[in-house]
């Protein structure tokens, strides 16, 4: 549990840790403030894990500030030994939330595709690429997982039946259904905020076009009509609006239209190329990738100043997916021909590797915050 804890907030880039060395800190205990101030702690956590009859264990723990000399909170819950990866992050949750004043993310799950020989997988992991399992597996392309808003369905594009169509799957239970297969391509769903409806990309009267249609696959609708090719929707938080890519005017742009329907605005005017458009939690950015100098880079847009900020350097970047509370962004990139996923900080920052320990990862997916 403490590796967890201590991985978790290390990787976040906003706390370095320091070693108490041979110093037990239960969460009886309060600390010795001066002595931790000393070794230069702003913040103590302690903890103890109580083993119980039944094999579980009650996990306690509590936060201090070593300034003010108080305590932050103190929370306990029970843990079974499997649980130690899932009781860890919470409790990073915890202690980045006190500190920070913003929600964690570290309890929350990513979704990606994996590429192994032959073989697609679509895998499910926690947020740091750890503890990963396949929902799906098949020798067909699976792309554009998408998760519904309570976490716990996931929406995605599969090719086994020799054709693009868009099913929704259930992660408890491995059920799923077909929610769009039309004539032509059925593509790139995207969830409502309210997890009623869906946004996709279909063919079915032409070229690509964005429609949107109800959870279970009825009531399809079309959203715009387009001289050029309309696709990668993604909905506002709010429900209010849709933002997607398209080369109406000439060269790939992002537009936002209403969920409604009616006429489209253009977003992006910086750059002759900007794809892939992510709106964050609060509504406030928009991460896309844009080319720059030929190399295809994350980048984020302030939706307030119209500042747009390059957040990456490498060449090759893809799928671009805010965590839940904005702070960090989870997005494929290529290093030695293989995909791989990485994470960067909205104020590009902080930029990390994900321990995802397999073939070729793309089209990475953050899931929601589960409350």
């Amino acid at each position: 549990v403490t590796d967890v804890v201590r991985a978790d907030l290390e990787r976040s880039g906003l706390f370095t840790l320091i070693d108490t060395g041979p110093l037990a800190l239960p969460e009886s205990v309060v600390p010795d403030f001066a002595g931790m101030r000393g070794r230069g702690a702003d913040a103590v956590l302690t903890g103890s894990l109580i083993p119980q009859a039944n094999g579980s264990y009650d996990v306690r723990f509590r936060l201090f500030d070593t300034q003010r000399q108080l305590e932050l909170g103190a929370m306990s819950m029970p843990m079974t030994p499997a649980q130690n990866r899932l009781v860890g992050h919470r409790i990073a949750d915890f202690v980045y939330e006190k500190l920070t004043g913003m929600p964690g993310y570290f309890s929350t799950r990513i979704a990606y595709v994996v590429k192994s020989g032959p073989r697609f997988e679509l895998q499910v992991a926690d947020a740091d690429g750890m503890n990963q399992q396949a929902a799906l597996i098949s020798r067909e392309p699976i792309i554009s997982p998408s998760w519904s808003p309570d976490g716990s369905q996931l929406a995605y594009v599969s090719f086994e039946q020799k054709k693009p169509i868009i099913y929704v799957h259930t992660l408890a239970t491995g059920q799923r259904r077909v929610v769009a297969n039309f004539k032509g391509s059925n593509s790139a769903p995207t969830w409502s905020p309210d997890g009623r409806q869906l946004a996709v990309v279909l063919t079915k009267d032409g070229r690509s076009q964005l429609y949107v249609l109800n959870a279970d696959g009825s009531g399809v609708r079309r959203l715009a009509s387009s001289s050029g090719i309309d696709t990668e929707p993604a909905w506002s938080p709010d429900g209010q609006w849709i933002y997607f890519t398209s080369d109406r005017g000439g060269s790939p742009q992002i537009y936002r239209i209403s969920a409604s329907g009616g006429g489209a605005q253009r977003v992006t005017f910086d750059n002759a190329y900007n794809v892939t458009p992510r709106p964050s939690a609060d509504g406030k950015l928009l991460a896309f990738i844009t080319r720059n100098g030929g190399r295809f880079q994350v980048a984020v847009l302030d939706l307030a100043t119209r500042q747009t900020t390059i957040l990456t350097d490498s060449a090759r970047d893809e799928s671009p997916s805010f965590a839940p509370n904005g702070r960090m962004i989870l997005y494929a990139t290529e290093v030695g021909g293989r995909g791989v996923l990485a994470a960067v900080s909205s104020d590009g920052r902080i930029k990390q590797r994900l321990s995802v320990q397999a073939a070729d990862v793309r089209e990475p997916a953050w899931g929601p915050r589960i409350r």
